[in-house]
């Protein structure tokens, strides 16, 4: 490579976005301080230079100082080399699981915790389909059209946080789920017909999980309390609950119990005028056979 690649290579990795640290996110800020710290320790105590450190794991010198500072999230691979470079044995690398959750935005961290501790989640959704529910070619396509736009970077750190949401799926014993999507927001071709035929073929698959509840609200239907925005509720194993309405208390999460009461009667009401499971599947195979 030529100096002159070289540099420019260098210069793109500093200047790279979707790695910098939300000074606004305090545990993100704390631990990204903590790796940094560690690695100018290391890299002290071994009498390396930071141009050194570069040189051995491909980074430029400039990039070093600013994982040192705090300042850059460091990348995985990175982590895994700097710590073979330095002798950490494993010290580095044992970071990568925080580093990695740094790069999701902290309203996104702070949802997935709460997704994690629940035994029941009901959400009804009228613009989109519910993040939980998504493919990741449907949410990258979602990404990439918001204004203003996303870099690259960024659109792939988003997709990867939503989709690490997905664990809920996975948990045993399984929480309940429950989801009621807008007929329109089923037959919206998001990224174009072959995303939304894998999309729609998602939800059979998801909504046919025993511990899943997939219903439709048909657009033919009368009007229901939904109409005035999305809506979510989060119920714990100690008995306590989270809820959220677009069109309830500014939009704002709620732990009251006088609140979490009105979400749960309009949230009630809405799975009562939405089809039945099977027949909401039954519409979302009919909709894969219109193409």
């Amino acid at each position: 490579m030529s100096v002159d690649g070289a540099a420019q290579r260098l210069k793109t990795e500093a200047d790279e976005p979707g790695w910098e640290v939300d000074p606004d996110d305090d545990w993100g800020v704390a631990v990204v301080a903590t790796v940094g710290r560690q690695l100018r320790l290391r890299r002290e105590a071994v009498g390396l230079r930071a141009a050194e450190i570069g040189t051995a794991t491909g980074y430029g010198e400039d990039l070093i100082y600013k994982i040192e500072s705090g300042k850059r999230i460091p990348r995985p691979e990175f982590l895994d080399k700097a710590d073979e470079v330095l002798g950490a044995g494993g010290l580095l690398s044992a970071m990568k699981e925080d580093v990695a959750k740094v790069r999701y935005p902290k309203k996104v961290r702070e949802l997935a915790t709460l997704e994690g501790r629940s035994v029941e989640i009901g959400v009804y959704e009228c613009i989109s389909i519910n993040g939980l529910l998504q493919t990741p070619d449907h949410a990258r396509a979602l990404f990439e059209v918001r204004q203003p736009a996303y870099s690259p970077d960024e659109v792939e750190r988003l997709v990867t946080a939503r989709m690490a949401r997905l664990s809920v799926f996975e948990r045993s014993p399984a929480p309940s789920l429950s989801f009621v999507q807008e007929e329109a927001t089923l037959r919206r071709r998001v990224g174009g017909t072959m995303v939304w035929r894998q999309q729609l073929e998602h939800l059979l698959e998801v909504g046919r999980m025993n511990s899943v509840a997939l219903q439709v609200m048909p657009t033919q239907s009368e009007a229901h309390p939904g109409l005035s925005g999305r809506i979510e509720l989060l119920k714990f194993e100690d008995g306590s609950a989270v809820g959220r309405s677009d069109g309830a208390f500014n939009g704002r999460p709620t732990h009251e119990p006088k609140q979490l009461r009105i979400l749960e009667l309009r949230y009630g009401t809405i799975r009562a005028q939405a089809l039945p499971p099977g027949e909401s599947l039954a519409l979302i195979e009919q909709l894969l056979g219109e193409t």
